[in-house]
């Protein structure tokens, strides 16, 4: 089980009730390569903690699944 999804202050949260099975829009999306999909359950997770904030992400999520926590100081 990855490490992440447990995690409340990573920078990317994904819901995983509202996370499609197989769907690799928010994956394909961000430019760091910070999403993956986890083999056994087919949904999106956060792998690494490292984030631009830039939301591609979240905005191309159909369900809405992904959250982008921005921090206080970006907003």
């Amino acid at each position: 089980m990855p490490l992440a999804p447990q995690r409340a202050d990573v920078p990317v949260t994904i819901d995983e009730s509202k996370c499609i099975d197989g769907c690799t829009l928010c994956v394909d999306m961000c430019p760091l390569d910070s999403l993956a999909i986890d083999d056994s359950s087919g949904k999106a997770y956060m792998h690494v903690d490292e984030c631009w904030y830039c939301g591609p992400c979240a905005a191309r999520c159909p369900t809405g699944a992904v959250t982008v926590n921005m921090p206080y100081l970006l907003r």
